[in-house]
């Protein structure tokens, strides 16, 4: 409710008149983060800043190093870029601060809803609000004969269909890579067909379930009609896939929407035939089979008050509401005041009206995420069966979170 809240009052929001300071920080900011559009603007508008060195490090492999670089004394990094999911490992791991003290000196052009209160403190402030939903290829689909899919059966039929007719090979993409990228998406599918990853105010796993087994077993069947190789896909290369006309449809971020088609060499009959829908449906249900998430900037803790109060004013000033024209408009759903929805965030609005749920913001989420990368890999490869590959998550899972003192 809370992320629902998020999404649609940022984007309703009118503009702001509050004034924004000239940007002088006068000491070192350091960035790490994601590398997709939207946050390599935050990270370019910070560097607009003068009086000290602002250095990003945009990778997709940020959630990999970010604790590590901000775990020294002092910290490699001063901010990381996170999203609901990755704040929790940071706090875990006690290496950013409150921002309570910031806001109150630097933060009066921010809305509340952009900031981020755990346990009473502002930990992170928000930028912008993502989900996965449907990206489609209307030209191929009007071939085909056949509707946007609302569900992914019916995805599953138009995915035959396409296939059957000759029109595609692998019809239909997913971000499927071993590791981060098949855990999210099992936790869209588990999600859309009502499971709970753990007991009820307790950390203890409950993926072994019904509803567990059925979300792989649409997965499996998608598989089919995805490349051989889609265990290697992550988002880049999904999109990659769409670029070059070889997907019709996929569940694809937001946040990729507006620069989808906008790469060098894209076919003019993809340009022409691509569209957006909301997020699908599974099993009969009536909750998305997909997740809300925010993304936002941290403050690291050990780093000086004067690199802490630089990257404070050097990321506020990034996300100011003048930031937002032709060009980045686009790029998201902006929790910033300004800004009006195009026609790209329609996804990412369908998602937030559906009530789709927000990623799990739990302490021992992380690991349970980590768990399903590390063993659905098996399963999707015909290695073993839906409920020995999810009894190998419980496993590895309560081992590590035995080890953290969360069971």
């Amino acid at each position: 409710m809370f992320l629902k809240k998020l999404a649609l009052a940022g984007a309703m929001t009118l503009l702001s008149t509050t004034a924004y300071a000239a940007c002088d920080i006068g000491a070192r900011v350091s960035i790490v983060g994601n590398e997709f559009p939207a946050i390599q603007t935050i990270g370019s508008n910070a560097q607009e800043c003068s009086g000290g060195e602002v250095s990003t490090n945009l990778t997709a492999d940020h959630q990999k190093i970010n604790v590590a670089g901000m775990s020294g004394n002092p910290a490699e990094y001063t901010s990381a870029i996170i999203a609901n999911s990755s704040i929790v490992a940071l706090m875990n791991e006690d290496v950013i601060r409150p921002l309570d003290d910031l806001v109150a000196k630097h933060g009066q052009g921010l809305k509340k809803n952009q900031l981020i209160t755990i346990n009473g403190k502002v930990m992170a402030v928000a930028f912008m609000a993502n989900a996965q939903h449907l990206v489609y290829r209307a030209d191929i689909l009007e071939k085909a004969g056949v509707e946007a899919p609302k569900t992914y059966e019916d995805m599953l039929a138009a995915a035959k269909k396409i296939k059957d007719m000759g029109l595609m090979d692998n019809p239909v993409g997913g971000a499927y890579k071993a590791g981060w990228n098949l855990a999210q998406e099992f936790n869209n599918m588990f999600l859309g067909y009502g499971g709970s990853h753990f007991e009820e105010g307790s950390a203890k796993p409950t993926v072994n379930s019904e509803a567990g087994v059925k979300a792989l077993e649409m997965m499996k069947a998608l598989s089919e009609y995805m490349n051989p190789d889609f265990l290697t896909h992550d988002s880049n290369a999904t999109n990659a896939e769409y670029r070059a006309g070889n997907v019709a449809l996929m569940n694809m971020w937001g946040s990729r929407a507006a620069t989808l088609t906008t790469a060098d060499g894209v076919p003019q009959e993809v340009i022409d035939g691509f569209a957006i829908a909301g997020p699908m449906t599974v099993g009969g249900g009536s909750t998305p089979a997909s997740t809300l998430w925010w993304d936002g900037w941290t403050v690291a803790k050990n780093v000086s008050d004067a690199e802490a109060e630089a990257t404070f004013v050097a990321l506020t000033h990034a996300i100011r509401p003048d930031m937002l024209n032709e060009e980045t408009s686009p790029l998201a759903v902006w929790l910033i005041d300004g800004y009006e929805p195009t026609d790209k965030a329609v996804g990412v609005f369908a998602a937030a009206q559906a009530s789709t749920t927000p990623y799990p913001m739990l302490p021992y989420m992380g690991l349970m995420h980590t768990a399903l990368g590390a063993e659905l890999s098996d399963f999707m490869q015909g290695k073993e069966s839906a409920e020995q590959a999810l009894a190998d998550v419980e496993a590895a899972y309560t081992a590590a979170a035995k080890e953290k003192g969360f069971l």
